[in-house]
């Protein structure tokens, strides 16, 4: 297993530098996610550290040995793609196999680490079917136990659900999951799902345009994102214009709400993001920003519902479902926010004023 660095990567296509200067740690042994929107250059810093792409400038480093300009194929790395890339013609035992046969070990190794293998992906029932007779998620189980049977120092998977359903996605994302942490080999994955990646990673790494907006933990990106950009992408927020007066946050309705945390910040015009689960709904009248439900979708455990608080975008609220619920569309209704939980962001949107 390794630890990965990259010290000021630089990538170019001609004479548009996609990635510029990007530094990275991963840890041994952790489950590390690049996450962010198509050509944020996940997939190419992922190339990149797997051998695919040329390097411009810049170092990389499997603990303490720089892989710069060593060949794809020495740099023991196992490899997952989004389209499995399974070998048709063989069998599943076949294709698990082929790493192990091409480093030429015994062949009671193989038939050892091959049953170890299919077993731990649950497909060993399936050892001597064709790919073409399994279903999604059992062909990427195949491409998961072929790809680790070789013992990696690295696992790099590169979109690896997007091809399957939405209940196949859940069942292979706990699956990655369990088995990465049986196996302990540094994984790095790349996704554009922000659940997927919240629900699997140790740490995500939020890109854009070549760049890392955000470094840290699930919680901690969801809870304190950095800037409005990974506010937005990360899950759905609502994001209100506000003014930041002696510590206390002062809504265009006359709404005030203070917290310690804000009252080391300048006075400034902010932009507020606030979660659809973070605001309460009060009676009319109440002090708050007045709002009228335009709609509810009643899902459950919980009720969506789309507020008008005379600004250009409608708000969403989500609250648990009551038994008997007065909230229609046409309620008047007052909204304060949960001031311990919302973020509060420079007028640009580049800085969360409670991350310091």
């Amino acid at each position: 297993m390794s630890k990965i660095t990259i010290k000021n990567a630089v990538k170019r296509y001609g004479s548009t530098t996609v990635i510029s200067g990007l530094n990275l740690d991963i840890r041994d042994g952790e489950l590390f996610t690049l996450l962010g929107p198509s050509g944020c250059g996940k997939t190419t810093l992922l190339r990149m550290i797997a051998g695919f792409n040329s390097i411009e400038g810049g170092d990389f480093y499997f603990n303490e040995e720089r892989i710069n300009d060593k060949d794809p194929s020495k740099r023991n790395i196992g490899m997952v793609f989004q389209n499995y890339a399974i070998f048709p013609h063989m069998t599943v035992r076949e294709n698990v196999a082929f790493g192990l046969k091409n480093r030429k070990l015994d062949k009671a190794v193989i038939k050892r680490e091959c049953d170890r293998f299919l077993a731990m992906m649950q497909i060993d029932q399936y050892a001597d079917r064709l790919p073409e007779n399994l279903s999604g998620g059992q062909q990427q189980r195949v491409a998961l136990a072929r790809a680790l049977v070789i013992k990696p120092d690295v696992l790099l998977m590169d979109e690896p659900l997007s091809n399957l359903d939405a209940k196949l996605r859940l069942e292979m994302r706990q699956a990655i999951r369990s088995i990465q942490k049986e196996v302990g080999i540094t994984t790095v994955y790349v996704t554009h799902d922000q659940e997927e990646a919240m629900s699997i990673s140790d740490t995500i790494a939020v890109m854009k345009s070549g760049s890392i907006q955000h470094l840290g933990a699930p919680r901690d990106i969801y809870q304190r994102p950095s800037n409005l950009f990974v506010a937005t992408f990360i899950g759905r927020t609502n994001v209100l214009p506000a003014v930041l007066r002696g510590g206390e946050l002062v809504f265009p309705s006359g709404y005030t709400a203070a917290h310690a945390n804000w009252s080391a910040a300048p006075d400034q015009p902010v932009k507020v993001s606030v979660r659809p689960e973070e605001f309460i709904i009060g009676p009319e009248g109440g002090e708050g920003i007045p709002g009228t439900v335009v709609d509810s979708i009643y899902l459950g455990l919980n009720t969506h519902y789309i507020v008008d608080v005379g600004l250009e975008e409608k708000v969403e609220l989500i609250q648990e479902s009551a038994i008997d619920d007065t909230v229609v569309p046409g309620s008047r209704i007052t909204l304060t926010v949960k001031r311990e939980k919302i973020n509060v962001y420079d007028e640009q949107g580049d800085h969360n004023l409670l991350r310091g």
